[in-house]
């Protein structure tokens, strides 16, 4: 399928399945960790650097404070699937309720099924691109970015829309026979976590390509 076609089907799949309300919840909540986090670095750095001029201080933990909403913002691809995670099963089900009737999972959607695998991953996610940030002072670091979140974004929303239904461990070996899919979708995903406004709906327009993806792969096997 042509990614063309799935951005069409994404969309089209935001109205049908009604969506909207839980793309603003979710922009709510990347605004929020992006404060908060901006909000805990300049608090540490109140308590825990202390200037000898109180000017100079200030004007330091305003510094720290803007840096780190910055920085904050442009690491938002490594909470991008925390953020998912709280409307992961209700956004699959709605979708798939909308576009693939025929292949609803029988039991009732949870609210964050796996919170502390999806914990996991945002440590492990924030670990790497903390690692990649030194880079950036030699030219390369936001091409590294690039690739390790796509990498990263494609793999886990793939594995979690398609785990679904077919569980984890199946998931993953079909996302290895489908890697260019998989992984250009990732890149797709990352990209839109980029761009200001737009990445703040991300965590749910992941989730929804994700799942026209695994159908896309599933149809495609039934045929051969």
């Amino acid at each position: 399928m042509s990614f063309i076609l799935l951005l069409k089907k994404t969309v089209r799949s935001v109205i049908r399945a009604r969506l909207v309300w839980l793309m603003l919840l979710s922009a709510v909540l990347a605004v929020v960790l992006v404060i908060a986090l901006a909000t805990a670095i300049t608090w540490l750095t109140a308590h825990f650097v202390l200037l000898e001029k109180g000017w100079l201080d200030t004007l330091v933990n305003w510094i720290v404070g803007a840096v780190s909403g910055i920085g904050g913002w442009f690491i938002l691809p490594a909470f991008i699937v925390l953020i998912s995670g709280v409307f992961q099963e209700i956004t699959i089900y709605k979708v798939e309720a909308a576009d693939y009737p025929d292949h609803i999972r029988t039991n009732e959607p949870h609210l964050w099924p796996d919170i502390m695998h999806d914990i996991r991953f945002t440590l492990k996610a924030l670990s790497l691109n903390i690692l990649v940030l030194p880079f950036y002072f030699v030219g390369i670091g936001f091409v590294l970015s690039i690739a390790l979140n796509s990498y990263l974004l494609g793999r886990e929303f793939f594995e979690n829309a398609a785990g679904y239904h077919i569980g984890k461990p199946k998931a993953r070996e079909l996302g290895r026979l489908n890697r260019k899919t998989v992984y250009g979708s990732g890149f797709v995903v990352t990209i839109l976590t980029l761009v200001p406004i737009l990445n703040l709906f991300a965590p749910i327009v992941a989730i929804i390509w994700m799942v026209h993806v695994f159908h896309s792969i599933s149809e495609q096997s039934v045929s051969q």
